[in-house]
């Protein structure tokens, strides 16, 4: 069992930036892919970014690729999403998700974390 907690979500004005944190639990973070999804209000939950357990293989929604960079830190059994010039249409709740198998744009893993809201105005 893996448990998934997010923090870093706000409040901000386009053009700023934000990071998130997720920590997970228990001793197979380094053998986990962490990924991170969105929802946003009346839409589906959608796939934002991967990265693998070595953080050598990482892929991105193209929406997001060039302001967002997800990193991960295994010592300290962390995923992070730094986003940059942010813009209205990136508010959502923002979840963590993982799993040994891979998470991919059709594909979500198996463990989710409660979700953090990122609210970008105008």
């Amino acid at each position: 069992q893996v448990q998934l907690v997010e923090s870093g979500g706000g409040l901000v004005q386009a053009g700023g930036s934000l990071k998130l944190s997720c920590v997970a639990s228990g001793r197979t973070f380094s053998s986990t892919y962490m990924g991170w999804f969105r929802q946003a209000p009346g839409s589906e939950r959608e796939f934002v970014a991967v990265i693998s357990q070595s953080g050598g293989g990482i892929y991105y929604l193209d929406s997001v690729k060039g302001r967002f960079t997800i990193s991960r830190d295994n010592a300290k059994n962390t995923v992070y999403l730094q986003m940059n010039s942010l813009k209205p249409e990136d508010t959502a709740v923002y979840f963590c998700n993982a799993d040994l198998s891979p998470i991919w744009v059709g594909r979500h893993g198996r463990y989710w974390g409660q979700g953090t809201q990122v609210t970008v105005s105008s």
